[in-house]
């Protein structure tokens, strides 16, 4: 048998290589794109950011923030879909766009569950209620002061999931405060820090700094118990709104019609960070917590979430938009 020159050898694996179509190389190959429905400041970015570095560290890819707030966050959704389904766009969502927006609107121009693929739970936090520095002390005196002049206080919400939280307690404390809305989360707190309006929920990772340097108050935690972060807030049944309790949460998804080998190889990877000791660590600081689950688990726990804001809405006369 002939022996090839190894140069002739060498131009055949050349050659070989190169006819190998970039889709058949490993996945992921390119930078990836992590697009969040809100500003920078918010839970949601904060885990988009988290999750981007240790994604980044895991492929040796560049992932890329894409901050596009506003509008429910119809405008992420709709660049999430209007993007090439191949896996190097990922929407990272809350409760609001994922969950509470289907029930808060009668037709929206996306639907959650059809057209995005979940990949993995990231975290969920407790809602704080903020006032400003000024305001009242105490959750009782605030609920006095709402049923002393109704619908006379603003509250700001910088998303659906907020303003569900917002109305669910004028039903349980039994007053009536007024809708605000803001771009997103870092917006209303902002508002609520010079006094715009006169409370807000807020999600603790983004509002704690904030209260320890007394540019807000929080007067109760919407959890079953108090939080590392901010050990001295009452829960909202220590405070006397007995049974309240509002969780803000973020997971990732990516277009429904991405292929099923991409798909799954992020949620691998999501997962693989999910369960990091460094993870948990990172959420325990900022008062929140890790959710640990894979595509099946979000899929059910965003249905059940549905479900929920939508008897949630109905029972507080929440008028759909």
């Amino acid at each position: 048998m002939k022996r090839l020159p190894f140069i002739a050898i060498l131009a055949l694996a050349i050659t070989t290589l190169a006819s190998v179509p970039v889709a058949a190389q490993e996945f992921p190959n390119k930078p990836i794109k992590f697009v969040v429905p809100f500003p920078p400041g918010s839970g949601t970015d904060t885990s988009a950011r988290y999750f981007g570095k240790k994604l980044g560290e895991m492929t040796g890819q560049t992932v890329v923030v894409d901050n596009k707030p506003g509008a429910n966050g119809f405008i992420a959704v709709r660049a999430v879909l209007a993007a090439p389904a191949d896996g190097y766009t990922v929407f990272v969502g809350s409760n609001s766009t994922l969950a509470v927006n289907a029930a808060l609107f009668k037709a929206l121009p996306y639907d959650p569950q059809t057209d995005l693929a979940p990949l993995s739970m990231m975290m969920r936090s407790p809602a704080a209620l903020i006032v400003p520095p000024n305001g009242p002390s105490t959750l009782a005196e605030l609920i006095a002061s709402a049923k002393a002049q109704p619908d006379k206080l603003d509250y700001g919400a910088g998303s659906a999931g907020y303003q569900l939280m917002a109305e669910l307690f004028n039903d349980q404390a039994k007053v009536q405060t007024h809708h605000v809305p803001f771009k997103g989360a870092s917006e209303a707190i902002t508002a609520v820090a010079s006094g715009t309006v006169a409370l807000a929920f807020a999600d603790v990772t983004g509002a704690s700094e904030l209260v320890k340097a007394g540019k807000i108050k929080a007067l109760a935690i919407a959890s079953d118990k108090r939080i590392a972060a901010l050990p001295q807030v009452p829960t909202a049944s220590e405070a006397g709104l007995h049974g309240f309790t509002a969780y803000t949460w973020v997971g990732a998804m990516v277009h429904a019609k991405t292929p099923k080998a991409e798909a799954d190889k992020l949620a691998t990877l999501l997962t693989q960070i999910e369960n990091l000791p460094e993870t948990k660590a990172f959420y325990e600081r900022l008062g929140a917590e890790v959710m640990n689950g894979g595509p099946d688990e979000m899929r059910a726990f965003q249905a059940a979430e549905i479900k929920l804001w939508k008897s949630i809405a109905a029972k507080a006369k929440v008028e759909q938009q």
